[in-house]
């Protein structure tokens, strides 16, 4: 066994078919389950990229399945540098979803230059503002960099389950049971002021984590 685990580790990219039959599972889970939208600046019907999207790291699972294909089309998400993290970017791409490789802890500046790449082309930029390790449901500062950068808004997103196994990882990542309903939840965005100081930007910091526990309904312990 041992043998055959450290292949599996070796491997740093599998074909990218391989991922098709579990994007097809995924749209077959999602069809058990019912779907809920609250849209409060209606993106979902009318894009109007470029932008930047904050989400719990935990909320993954549907997060690219619940937006419409022309939103998808013009997103990118920022995905950890990690071997596994080409996993979920082979992932997403199935479901029209571009990718920027990197991450606070793994070349970060590819994902800042990435962002910024997109951002100048007119695309929203996702990001799970407390991955890829944590702390839970605290939010990082980048986000709030780029926004003021670039004056794009910041939309608070949540995906919420009325039922959900709860897995023993740092961020008690959420896998929706079936027939569960399952909520999208696009918060007004968030308009960043320019120049910030460092002790604005840990204001506005605040404000926007503060809002996205808001829609993910998250309770201060």
């Amino acid at each position: 066994m041992g043998f055959f685990k450290k292949k599996f580790r070796d491997i740093k990219k599998f074909p990218d078919w391989i991922f098709l039959p579990i994007v097809g599972l995924m749209y077959f889970y999602k069809l058990l389950m019912r779907k809920r939208y609250i849209d409060r600046e209606g993106v979902m019907k009318q894009p109007n990229p470029p932008g930047i999207a904050v989400t719990w790291h935990n909320r993954l699972m549907f997060f690219p399945l619940m937006f419409p294909k022309k939103l998808r089309s013009c997103t990118s998400a920022v995905i950890s540098a990690s071997r596994d993290g080409q996993y979920v970017a082979d992932l997403v791409h199935w479901m029209g979803i571009g990718s920027i490789r990197g991450s606070s802890s793994k070349k970060g500046m590819n994902a800042v230059n990435g962002a910024v790449r997109a951002l100048e082309s007119g695309r929203y930029v996702a990001f799970t503002p407390d991955g890829p390790r944590g702390p839970r449901y605290h939010m990082s500062n980048g986000p709030i960099y780029l926004a003021s950068r670039f004056q794009v808004p910041v939309y608070p997103v949540a995906i919420n389950y009325s039922s959900y196994w709860e897995l023993k990882s740092w961020d008690r990542f959420q896998i929706p049971k079936p027939f569960a309903k399952v909520t999208l939840v696009i918060g007004e965005k968030i308009h960043i002021p320019p120049n910030l100081t460092e002790e604005e930007v840990e204001h506005w910091r605040v404000v926007v984590e503060n809002k996205l526990k808001e829609v993910a309904e998250v309770k201060e312990s």
